[in-house]
């Protein structure tokens, strides 16, 4: 089932792998792309729970790096002030935090709720899982960093410290570094989250053996 909806201000592609689902993935796609990107892997995840994904498109803005070229962004990307996306990450987070509540009025509750990402959708993921103030079914984030690792305390609460959390990134990674999220991945260990990290033989995408093991974490957290 595919359909297209407005929740908030964002639209957003849905698709549900049976009837009356009982959790929901909420799917950020990456700099550039948009709510079709990460679609059609649906059918190719072996799960057995019925499970609502919606993926949301990040609003048109200029992105700095791409030399002020309009594309969806969840935020600014300025390679001479790395933090400066901040404002934007809170806001995109707070438009996703809207879906989550729409998704909790419509009975999907808190704890049966994901939040995806790749790329800069992982980033919102991770900013919005960890500050989220009730418990979410897990964290995936796919080829990406925690923003402002370094003061992250300040941003966290207590409902997600036992969230599960799935990394994935790219040996050679050419857009993000895999060291960039090694240490975004050490930092929440630190802290004591319970991360579960793989890496792959591939660049800034998502192959075969990740979408495998994408599979298995979605079952671990969805059993039947």
């Amino acid at each position: 089932m595919v359909d297209t909806l407005k929740p908030s201000a964002l639209e957003c592609l849905r698709r549900e792998t049976a009837a009356n689902p009982t959790a929901s993935v909420i799917w950020l796609h990456g700099l550039g792309a948009d709510a079709t990107d990460f679609e059609p892997l649906v059918p190719m995840l072996d799960i057995s729970a019925s499970v609502r994904f919606i993926f949301p498109n990040a609003p048109i803005r200029p992105v700095t790096i791409n030399g002020g070229a309009e594309m969806r962004a969840w935020y600014d990307i300025d390679p001479g002030a790395p933090l400066a996306g901040g404002a934007d990450i809170r806001d995109s987070a707070e438009a996703i935090k809207s879906i989550i509540e729409s998704e909790i009025a419509a009975g999907i509750s808190s704890e049966r709720i994901t939040l995806a990402g790749f790329s800069q959708g992982g980033v919102i993921a991770l900013e919005l899982g960890l500050s989220f103030n009730r418990p979410l079914a897990g964290i995936m984030a796919l080829s990406t960093y925690l923003h402002d690792h370094e003061q992250v305390t300040e941003r966290i609460a207590l409902e997600n410290v036992d969230t599960p959390i799935f990394m994935a990134h790219g040996l050679s990674d050419p857009v993000i570094p895999i060291t960039r999220a090694i240490t975004s991945r050490e930092a929440l260990i630190a802290l004591n989250y319970r991360v579960q990290w793989q890496e792959y033989a591939m660049g800034h995408q998502v192959c075969p053996q990740q979408i495998t093991d994408i599979s298995q974490w979605l079952s671990s957290i969805y059993p039947d």
